[in-house]
């Protein structure tokens, strides 16, 4: 490494926030990235550990000390070239991947991480100004077609894969632009989607087609895609939120967190939503602990709800994890988003019992505290409450794709109601039905964004192989 003795001499130095006072009066981003002099500090942070548990710790598995040590050293250039090896949108794990990298860095075992996701924001925004991120288009074309169902991040990372080694690539999305969770689900304020949009345009200069208010199933037929192309990737989201079973469930001013997120996005992107629910001067109530959730919080601030509650059903976690039983894997403790520090009252080991409601309409939740023992559950008497709840987010996670997708595909199943394929051998993302594969979410059932970039660029290669032979492609 450049600097043997940096971790010894520098501290982990975090990204710098503009204060809340003036980021939730607006959706824009408001992480400032790390300078060059400090990113070179950050990247001398970077052992000389002999064995990179970071590496393996990323879904993508970055080659992070070599980029690290080329940002110590100043090769910009070089940084972004290794970064971009693995990671084909680094712009969107810079910004929204919860770095499970660090977690996993040697360093963490007994101090402070490497700042690696901070480095990789630091890289790709040095790139685009550089303009050196370019579009890579092949010198020849196969002649083989691939539909790609989904623009989300693994139908995006599938596409340009295919699309670089001279496939032509079609790319399906139901909405009205591109981009699926990234575009739709994540708040512009954590990701502005202009990155999306320049992504897109390299991506369409390397070949790339982009097809818009594409529904399968609805106004797109699948035997008509199977007829049309050589192979076919389903790279959708997991899409099916878990409900909420109680008393109430019906009333006016209970829904889904999606169908709380998903409009303002496209307010943001200038889209003009009828009857669109906002959380202005409302008591909100958000029922799940996630990124989910913490995104509704950090909307409704922006909104100027006149309060905020987020309840979790699981334990409060532990402010710091037993580092010596779980490093380097991805640690169960105490998490605060920057939605949170934006004000949010947050609650753990809450059942909801009924929402209450007047004409209709919901007004009060009651609650009540539950104790876990032996992974079950049981509500601890005399805990009993009731609060006021104008609107009440459900942001309990996703249980499965929507179902008509694969089955207008007629794609078995496994037990969770994902697309069955498996990750390892010859018919690696390969489904039941011939010439179609699967990737993503569809797939693995909800993940991280970086799983998604992973499971797009291996399914590339999958399809490369089936339909050449063999494959240049890294897996």
């Amino acid at each position: 490494m450049g600097k043997v003795t940096g971790f010894m001499e520098y501290e982990r130095l975090a990204e710098a926030n503009l204060p809340v006072v003036d980021r939730v009066k607006n959706y824009k981003e408001f992480v400032l990235h790390l300078t060059d002099d400090q990113a070179k500090q950050q990247g001398a942070r970077c052992m000389d550990c002999g064995i990179p548990f970071c590496t393996t710790g990323c879904p993508v598995n970055n080659i992070i000390p070599d980029w690290n040590d080329l940002v110590y050293s100043q090769d910009w250039r070089g940084a972004i070239d290794v970064l971009h090896s693995t990671n084909n949108f680094p712009e969107f794990t810079g910004r929204i991947c919860p770095a499970p990298c660090e977690a996993a860095c040697t360093l963490n075992i007994n101090a402070d991480p490497v700042g690696i996701k901070s480095i990789e924001h630091a890289i790709i925004d040095k790139a685009w100004e550089n303009d050196w991120v370019t579009p890579q288009v092949p010198n020849h074309k196969t002649g083989k077609k691939i539909a790609i169902v989904g623009s989300g991040p693994a139908g995006l990372a599938a596409a340009q894969q295919l699309a670089r080694v001279g496939h032509d690539v079609v790319v399906l999305e139901k909405n009205s632009r591109i981009g699926g969770l990234l575009r739709y689900g994540i708040p512009d304020f954590k990701m502005e989607k202009f990155h999306i949009d320049r992504r897109m345009t390299q991506m369409e200069a390397e070949g790339v087609e982009f097809r818009v208010n594409q529904h399968v199933g609805a106004n797109v037929q699948a035997d008509a895609l199977l007829a049309e192309f050589d192979a076919v990737i389903l790279a959708g989201g997991a899409e099916q939120p878990r409900d909420l079973p109680v008393p109430g469930r019906k009333l006016d001013g209970v829904m889904y967190a999606m169908d709380f997120l998903t409009p303002q996005n496209k307010v943001v992107a200038g889209d003009t939503v009828p009857n669109q629910v906002m959380a202005t001067n409302k008591n909100v109530v958000v029922i799940g602990g996630g990124d989910t959730g913490s995104d509704c919080v950090g909307t409704s601030n922006r909104h100027g709800a006149l309060s905020i509650t987020q309840f979790e059903l699981m334990p409060q976690p532990p402010e710091k994890e037993n580092k010596e039983l779980v490093w380097p894997n991805w640690p169960l403790k105490m998490r605060t988003s920057s939605s949170h520090e934006e004000g949010a009252n947050r609650d753990w080991s809450i059942t909801t019992k009924e929402l209450i409601g007047e004409n209709g309409k919901v007004t009060h939740l009651k609650g009540c505290k539950v104790e876990w023992k032996d992974g079950k559950m049981s509500e601890v008497a005399g805990t009993e409450f009731t609060i006021k709840a104008d609107l009440v987010l459900l942001a309990m996670g996703f249980v499965s794709p929507v179902q008509k997708l694969l089955d207008v595909f007629g794609v078995e199943k496994d037990n969770r109601g994902n697309a069955k394929a498996t990750t390892e051998g010859l018919d690696s993302y390969k489904t039941s039905k011939a010439k179609v594969f699967a990737a993503g979410d569809v797939r693995r059932g909800q993940s991280l964004v970086v799983w998604a970039i992973r499971e797009g660029r291996q399914a590339a290669k999958a399809v490369d192989e089936f339909l050449m032979g063999s494959s240049t492609l890294p897996r």
